[in-house]
């Protein structure tokens, strides 16, 4: 089968969970060959071995982290020209779209950004006016550049043993424009991070202010799951932008996804609306919300929110 080429998202050898999507999909359609820049790679090898990883190309030169984006690019059309590979699949985060497209333009091709899916012939699924309007789209030449949304893909386990490569590029000028002088580590509390978490509890218009955010904080805390918000809860201030799921924040797609003063515009619903099971709190038994999920609860959410909580701490 052909090799599709997969740029591993990983921070310090931490492999993202969008990675082990992208494996999946790869393997749809072909041989997944994943692509390691920098460091870190010994402690993830398992983990891409896991999921499918037919081979990896290693290119552990610390330098190729050490500039902004390009470098990436730049290894990817070395790897493209060298092994004809059928596809390259990138995450679609603000750096995989703009690897994606230095990428397409340094290979002479196209790119698809915000896909969903990818079928045969590498036809790239978009979801558009937030869900409403699934388009399909193909790059007409040269190799294709497809950047997938995150958590559009279910992993799955393909264990493999992966044959090893070590590759590298020869950096331009141009690829060192952008130097990377300092990486600060951003303070995480104990909550899983947004995007790759099974549980998540979303607060809305409906909470009220940012001090009653702390009901929505006390109810993922006890399922041990992230913290969400509507975009009417960070445009207000009550929450920070970086936990906005819908169509201009992050998309998610957990095991359990419940929405808390939330009415359930379109925005919000194309950022969670392929979660697993979908459960809403609501004092307006006709929010657009109720349309989607699999349990509804009519009710003021300062007084079902507290006592589902504290339900579910008495049987842990």
């Amino acid at each position: 089968m052909s090799e599709i080429l997969v740029l591993v998202d990983h921070v310090d050898g931490d492999v993202k969970k969008v990675t082990l999507e992208l494996l999946t999909l790869a393997n749809r359609l072909g041989d997944a060959a994943a692509v390691w820049v920098g460091p870190g790679y010994e402690g993830a090898k398992d983990k891409l071995a896991e999921f499918g990883a037919k081979k990896v190309y290693q290119a552990a030169d610390e330098e190729l982290t050490s500039y902004v984006v390009a470098p990436k690019a730049a290894l990817l059309a070395k790897l493209v020209q060298d092994k004809a590979p059928a596809a390259v699949l990138v995450a679609a985060t603000a750096e995989g779209k703009e690897v994606a497209g230095r990428l397409a333009i340094k290979i002479g091709s196209g790119a698809l950004t915000d896909v969903v899916d990818v079928t045969d012939g590498f036809v790239g699924e978009h979801s558009i006016f937030g869900g409403g309007i699934i388009a399909h789209a193909k790059v007409r030449t040269g190799t294709p550049v497809i950047a997938v949304r995150p958590n559009s893909v279910a992993p799955e386990a393909a264990p493999a043993s992966p044959a090893e490569e070590q590759v590298s590029v020869e950096l331009t000028a141009a690829d060192k424009a952008a130097k990377v002088v300092e990486k600060v580590v951003e303070e995480k509390g104990e909550r899983p991070d947004l995007t790759e978490a099974a549980i998540v509890v979303s607060g809305g218009r409906g909470v009220g202010s940012g001090e009653n955010f702390s009901i929505i904080e006390a109810l993922a805390d006890t399922l041990g799951g992230a913290v969400g918000a509507s975009r009417a809860a960070t445009d207000a201030g009550w929450y920070p932008h970086q936990f906005q799921v819908g169509q201009t924040g992050k998309t998610v797609s957990p095991q359990l996804y419940i929405a808390i003063g939330i009415s359930g515009a379109i925005q919000h619903r194309a950022g969670m609306q392929t979660s697993k099971t979908i459960i809403a709190i609501n004092k307006d038994a006709e929010a657009p919300i109720f349309e989607l999920v699999d349990y509804g609860v009519v009710g003021d959410l300062f007084q079902v929110a507290p006592q589902l909580t504290e339900e579910i701490s008495k049987r842990k």
